[in-house]
């Protein structure tokens, strides 16, 4: 079964039965939302194909060592909705378990890790992580404006969480510039 943006995400999806499929759920499987199918029937084809376009732009932008993408894929957020350990030992998840967001995974060289992008018309987050999701590491959760335009805004200077790599999460940093994420902390 094709759905509204005309990937057949069906004939591969083990969780079918619990999700109702794409047509059949008028593009909220597992009861949530899908960027594609909102973007799809907000704006039509063109605006979701420019809608991919600007976030792989957004995310080859970040600078980050290894992190290129090519191509966004839509993915279940059950399957990438890691918990981040903080340091009081507690951990947080950012995203919604039934929401289908764009995303990728880029294998680091040399490593048994991975980086891992998330984006929707509303947020970008960037992670690393061991096998199958283990010891997960935000490296970047950045809010977009939410609402009606219909593509993100990443290009004026938001707040965002950033990981330096030392072990510290930075809240509050400001990105602006040529580079949307560029700047300083």
């Amino acid at each position: 079964m094709l759905s509204i943006c005309g990937v057949d995400c069906c004939s591969e999806c083990p969780r079918q039965t619990e999700c109702g499929g794409c047509i059949k759920t008028d593009g909220r499987p597992f009861g949530g939302t899908c960027v594609a199918a909102e973007r799809i029937r907000q704006d039509g084809f063109d605006a979701f194909h420019a809608l991919k376009k600007e976030l792989i732009d957004e995310i080859n932008s970040l600078g980050i060592l290894h992190l290129h993408v090519d191509g966004l894929n839509l993915l279940n957020g059950f399957y990438v909705n890691l918990a981040y350990p903080l340091p009081d030992k507690s951990s947080v998840k950012f995203l919604e378990d039934n929401r289908i967001y764009f995303g990728n995974q880029i294998e680091i060289p040399g490593s048994d890790r991975c980086l891992g992008v998330v984006a929707d018309t509303d947020m970008l987050l960037v992670c690393s992580y061991g096998c199958n999701g283990s010891d997960p590491e935000l490296l970047l959760y950045k809010k977009g404006t939410a609402g009606n335009d219909p593509s993100p805004s990443f290009s004026q200077p938001h707040r965002a969480f950033v990981h330096d790599g030392g072990k510290r999460l930075y809240h509050g940093a400001v990105f602006a510039g040529s580079s949307r994420y560029s700047g300083q902390l």
